[in-house]
């Protein structure tokens, strides 16, 4: 089941592409992007890659086996200065799903130029902060998109 929010972006194969337009509230005193808002747009483009494919975060909590996600690692590296006004894009991969952990690839663009790459490991918890498996359904969504094996 996919939506069609357009504020949700697109998929194009298997990478969610998110556009995020810079603004003054996103920048420090001279116009460029304060660093801990690129977790804000990663974050952005995981959340609506699973939108897009009929996984909403709400519904995961709702379920009688409640479950949600948590970032267990995060690796960022920042390769240019996003600035006040930018149109940037946010792509998103969901790579594997190994026990309760998902592997996710994200990158921050301008037209062609790459901003930031993050590497990303996410566990799926119950509400008491357990790790478990993703609820069934999920890696089924998903596993149409995750990166081929090597």
């Amino acid at each position: 089941m996919t939506e069609t929010d357009p504020s949700a972006g697109w998929l194009i194969g298997r990478e969610h592409q998110l556009p995020v337009r810079i603004y003054y509230e996103d920048t420090d005193f001279t116009g460029v992007v304060y660093h801990a808002n690129y977790l804000r747009y990663f974050e952005r483009g995981r959340s609506d890659f699973f939108r897009l494919v009929g996984v909403s975060h709400s519904a995961l909590l709702d379920r009688p086996d409640p479950a949600a996600f948590t970032i267990t690692k995060m690796t960022i590296e920042f390769r240019r200065a996003a600035r006040i006004d930018d149109a940037l894009l946010v792509r998103t991969t969901y790579d594997s799903v190994r026990g309760p952990r998902l592997y996710v690839g994200q990158r921050i663009t301008r037209g062609e130029e790459l901003i930031a790459t993050a590497q990303v490991e996410a566990a799926c918890i119950d509400l008491k902060g357990r790790a478990r498996k993703p609820p069934p359904g999920l890696a089924e969504a998903l596993a149409p998109l995750f990166r081929p094996p090597p």
